[in-house]
């Protein structure tokens, strides 16, 4: 079994065929999907997605991209959305200084307030973070002194010291299709490092499909070969690999039911 932690199946680039994109998924052994909010307010439609389908759940939050569009995700608003029986998760959130879209004093207040829902339900936060390694960990830092939280960071690209700061604080993290690619010796340096129990895997759907996929549209059947790279990376079988990953989703999104207690019907 294997449980893709982080894709989009609300994007346009699925509508033709979201069907059979989940049905390729189940055939290649994904049992569980966490389409991911990117703005708040798309939340009726991803949630109205979730309900389609019984192995697939979703998140409630604003990408850094879109802190600044349209009203500002508050955390009354977070924690009342969240309530939905098949939000798992709030995010992705975080911060992004390659595009730097957003002024960073917003984009900070918002990641926070994502980080506070995050305590008050319990719920993981999907953290995303590029080229802010040294905020992202202070942040994270910071606001775990308030009050514990749950959560991870998704689609890793950054340092190791943001690696080792985000498992010290008990933060898990998850690898994309990236770390199979040729430039990506860094990624596969942590990745390696991580502990097989604090590691995911993703898609990160419909972007950055793994080798042999790269080039193509990406979509959760391809969590299969990152899988199998990584596996590799760490001299595990697959099996142990999708064991251990499997596990360590259904823990960090306690919320979501487990496969082998929940009637499939569509599967």
């Amino acid at each position: 079994m294997l449980i893709d932690s982080h894709c989009h199946l609300d994007f346009p680039d699925f509508a033709p065929e979201r069907d059979a994109v989940v049905a390729r998924a189940r055939a290649a052994g994904v049992m569980r999907m966490i389409t991911i909010s990117t703005r708040i307010d798309k939340f009726a439609e991803i949630s109205t997605l979730a309900e389609a389908y019984p192995d697939v759940f979703c998140t409630v939050g604003d990408h850094p991209e879109h802190a600044n569009e349209g009203a500002e995700a508050t955390l009354d608003r977070l924690t009342t959305l969240a309530q939905h029986p098949k939000c798992v998760g709030i995010g992705e959130t975080g911060l992004d200084y390659h595009h730097d879209k957003v002024p960073r004093d917003t984009a900070e207040r918002v990641f926070r307030t994502h980080i506070a829902a995050a305590r008050q339900t319990g719920l993981p936060v999907v953290v995303h973070a590029r080229d802010a390694d040294a905020d992202v960990a202070a942040i994270l830092a910071d606001e775990m002194g308030k009050g514990p939280f749950k959560g991870l960071l998704h689609c890793f690209t950054s340092s190791m010291a943001l690696a080792e700061a985000a498992l010290s604080l008990g933060l898990y993290i998850s690898f994309s299709g990236i770390v199979t690619f040729k430039n990506a010796s860094e990624i596969r340096d942590v990745a390696r490092a991580v502990p097989l129990d604090k590691l995911l895997v993703e898609t990160d759907a419909p972007f950055l499909a793994p080798v042999p996929h790269r080039g193509g549209r990406n979509e959760p059947a391809y969590v299969a070969a990152t899988a199998e790279f990584i596996a590799g990376l760490k001299g595990v079988s697959i099996a142990d690999l999708a064991a251990a990953t499997s596990a360590n989703v259904l823990r960090l999104f306690d919320k979501m039911s487990r496969p082998d207690s929940a009637r499939e019907d569509a599967a």
